[in-house]
């Protein structure tokens, strides 16, 4: 049996882990899942990217203060590099995970 991967183990990684916060009935958060999977496809195993429902995740949102959905952040070595409120590009999530990547943020 496979063991549950706490949400500190999935920050923690040297790759940079994207976290989408984002709730069922949240529009702008379902019109993300595409463009989730294309940053996925395009950085390949440069990043992961997990989704976090708010809803069921109330200790780990209150935790990150997350006041509005979708809320991005960027962790690395489970340090918070970087957080963003609202819909994002693509173009624009790669970028911060590039930056990410370089130690540039």
């Amino acid at each position: 049996m496979k063991k549950k991967t706490s949400f500190k183990d999935l920050i923690n990684r040297q790759t940079p882990t994207l976290v989408e916060f984002s709730a069922e009935w949240c529009g702008p958060c379902k019109a993300m899942a595409p463009i989730l999977k294309d940053v996925a496809r395009q950085m390949g195993d440069e990043a992961h990217i997990i989704k976090i429902d708010v809803d069921r995740n109330p200790a780990i949102a209150q935790k990150f203060r997350i006041m509005s959905v979708p809320t991005f952040m960027l962790f690395k070595n489970g340090k918070k590099k970087w957080t963003q409120p609202g819909m994002q590009s693509a173009n624009a999530l790669i970028e911060i995970i590039n930056k990410a990547n370089a130690n540039e943020i």
